[in-house]
């Protein structure tokens, strides 16, 4: 049986907070509230803003936060939301410890914790996320993966659920995980009322067809710089590793280890990402038939190009054209 309420709190940590983060989720949260009481039944949230001041200046001190308690104030909380803080990562770890410490004590005393995007940088820099699969926004992933070598981070979900903990995909896939959890808390009855009343779109598992592959080469490796760019060049061409090993006068087991040390991806990651990425480009800009950007990147095999297509992106080269291309919307 669920309790009466639930007390949540939505922390303003100090730096550059998503205002939309904070206010939006506070919004929903007091309007399932009132979808209960419509419903005859009593509200379930109980919600405050919660700081390390009394106040917060954001955006170059354009807006200002003014939270209801502050973290010394709230012995005991039900659910911590964690808004994105944009800006320097490590200042904004040394900037907030006492957040932190504060979120550990009370995930220790069964509360839920929750991030939003890149709010995943604070929740992992409790530690509570070591050992443990997380997402955010898609652009950070390499950055997030260098600060947190001991968090699994899953970038193509949505959102991930694991001992208590929450996180959630890049920008606006907040919502999704605000009204997954007002599923598990509320009940699906009201997550569906609810996301009818915002418009949330309750299909939505991954933000894989919104990644844009660009490679990593924030790395000293210029043997393996080489490497990419000539994938890049040569797209419409088969490439092989063995071939591309010769022509760095490496060993084929040399070039996969350094290889993958340098940009988190295998030699063929690498090559069918880089492809993936041009026909993507095809099918968003142009009347190309899906076998026409297939031959153009070097594909004869229809049923293996649908397959790998589909694992980059989530959708069917026909799905993904239709979405995005607006000549066929």
């Amino acid at each position: 049986m669920r309790p009466t309420t639930k007390h949540v709190s939505i922390v303003v940590p100090d730096g550059d907070c998503s205002m939309t983060n904070i206010e939006g989720t506070q919004q929903i949260l007091l309007r399932v509230n009132g979808y209960l009481e419509e419903a005859g039944r009593s509200p379930l949230f109980a919600v405050q803003l919660v700081g390390l001041r009394s106040e917060t200046y954001m955006k170059n001190g354009l807006f200002s936060v003014r939270p209801e308690a502050l973290i010394e104030d709230i012995d005991h909380t039900d659910l911590i939301i964690i808004p994105s803080v944009h800006g320097d990562k490590e200042k904004i770890l040394q900037d907030n410890q006492p957040l932190l410490s504060w979120i550990i004590r009370q995930h220790n005393k069964g509360a839920a914790v929750a991030s939003l995007c890149i709010g995943a940088f604070l929740l992992a820099g409790t530690g509570l996320l070591d050992g443990r699969s997380c997402t955010t926004h898609w652009e950070f992933a390499e950055a997030f993966r260098k600060m947190f070598p001991s968090v699994h981070l899953v970038e193509d979900k949505i959102i991930t659920d694991e001992h208590n903990l929450y996180t959630s995909g890049g920008a606006y896939s907040w919502l999704n995980l605000v009204l997954y959890l007002v599923e598990k808390f509320a009940g699906p009855d009201i997550a569906v009322t609810c996301s009818k009343g915002f418009q949330i779109d309750f299909q939505r598992s991954s933000q894989s067809p919104f990644i844009i592959f660009s490679g990593q080469k924030d790395h000293e490796d210029e043997v393996i710089r080489t490497a990419q760019e000539y994938i890049e060049k040569n797209i419409h061409s088969k490439i092989s590793v063995d071939e591309l090993a010769s022509m760095l006068a490496l060993g084929r087991r040399n070039l996969e280890r350094r290889f993958k040390k340098a940009t988190g991806n295998s030699v063929m990651e690498y090559i069918q990402r880089v492809k993936m990425e041009a026909v993507k480009k095809s099918l968003e800009t142009s009347r190309l038939g899906v076998n026409e950007a297939m031959d153009k990147v070097g594909y004869s095999d229809p049923k293996a190009f649908r397959v790998i297509f589909k694992k980059v992106t989530g959708l069917s080269p026909m799905q993904y054209r239709n979405r995005y291309n607006r000549a066929f919307a």
